[in-house]
């Protein structure tokens, strides 16, 4: 019987020990935590002390971070043909101009008569040219008109057909001798005048336009207008044609401000653009005569491929031009601001009916057949490209 009981004291201290100890623990324990949270608490400030520290806090300018100002540029597939196509398509001795079939011609006599203009008349009513180009030669003739009141400026040569172009290439070349020079006139399908961009002025009195007297203010102002004297004599060996004092073309305003300032061609415009403002570097920036700003760059075409994903800004005008030779020119007008997701403006009044989306499929004109027959020109030209 002792040795029981001896046996039952003994176990009840162990149980007593076991239960101080666990106590003890769980007593530290909640020290512990109970001081980790007060000194936690200890750092948390006043609300007058956050408020102040959140006031403090310089928050971003939303403006800062997007610039509303920043041209932002997407892909748009244009149709890889339509590089043949557009104001800046260069046309010479080298290059072939293909039509598309959708240039938009109209007759320079019939415009003048729905206008009532008299500072100017074509030989006929069969004398066209690219319908966006006309206005701005009309608007340049009548302010010269408004000045001199000359009324003896006739155009004398305008769009032809690849045929018509034809028989007068057959006609020079039959009466006149190989004598090393320029050539006078082009061959079929590389005359500038199967784009419908290029004219050719005269006058009624002797039929000399040459530049001078009255005359001599549209051969210097004509690029605030669009235009450029196509072939300058100090640039004969790079366009290889006689100079032509007669012979406009419509490039487009800041194009032709570029050029005529930095006294280039149109050759030296093209090669210009393709080395040194294509997309992926700088741009050539441009102000012209009335203050309206562009930023124009090149982008090659994807030869590869029916379509070519050309990078256009969103939300501003541009125009495309292809520059027939290895791809195309877009003209940012950098102040024409347009609504998002709205068809671009400056398409529908391009001088070729073609839009940003336009595939292969809804143009099959084959390259190099000239469809265009609208330009009858019959008569005598003195000299003409």
């Amino acid at each position: 019987m002792p040795k029981d009981v001896s046996k039952e004291k003994s176990i009840n201290k162990a149980k007593t020990t076991f239960e101080l100890v666990v106590c003890a623990v769980i007593i530290g324990t909640s020290v512990f935590l109970g001081k980790s949270c007060f000194d936690k608490v200890k750092v948390v400030p006043s609300t007058n002390q956050q408020a102040s520290t959140i006031e403090e806090i310089e928050i971003p300018d939303a403006s800062d971070v997007l610039d509303p100002n920043k041209i932002v540029f997407t892909p748009t597939p244009i149709n890889t043909r339509m590089k043949f196509s557009g104001n800046l398509v260069l046309v010479n001795n080298d290059y072939e101009y293909f039509s598309t079939g959708e240039e938009k011609l109209v007759s320079i006599m019939e415009k003048n008569d729905e206008a009532g203009r008299k500072s100017f008349i074509a030989v006929d009513y069969d004398y066209t040219i690219l319908e966006p180009a006309y206005e701005p030669l009309a608007k340049m003739v009548d302010d010269w008109y408004g000045i001199y009141g000359n009324d003896t400026l006739i155009v004398y040569g305008s769009h032809r057909t690849k045929e018509f172009q034809q028989q007068l290439y057959d006609q020079f070349t039959a009466n006149t001798s190989d004598d090393g020079e320029a050539p006078i006139v082009a061959r079929p399908g590389f005359s500038e005048h199967e784009t419908g961009l290029a004219i050719d002025f005269s006058e009624t009195v002797n039929y000399d336009y040459q530049g001078d007297g009255d005359f001599q203010w549209l051969n210097n102002n004509c690029h605030k207008y669009g235009f450029v004297i196509r072939y300058a004599e100090d640039k004969e060996a790079i366009t290889e044609y006689r100079k032509e004092p007669w012979h406009f073309r419509y490039v487009g305003i800041p194009h032709a401000k570029y050029m005529t300032e930095n006294n280039i061609c149109l050759e030296e415009y093209i090669e210009l653009l393709r080395n040194s403002y294509n997309y992926s570097g700088d741009h050539l920036k441009i102000e012209d005569e009335y203050g309206a700003a562009y930023e124009i760059y090149f982008y090659p075409s994807d030869d590869g491929s029916e379509v070519t994903n050309v990078p256009v800004p969103s939300g501003v005008r541009y125009d495309i031009s292809g520059n027939n030779v290895d791809g195309f020119i877009v003209t940012v007008h950098v102040d024409e601001k347009t609504e998002i997701g709205k068809e671009n403006p400056a398409l529908t009044t391009s001088p070729y009916s073609y839009t940003s989306t336009t595939t292969s499929e809804e143009s099959e004109t084959t390259s190099g057949e000239s469809t265009e027959t609208t330009s009858t020109e019959t008569t005598e030209t003195t000299v003409a490209e």
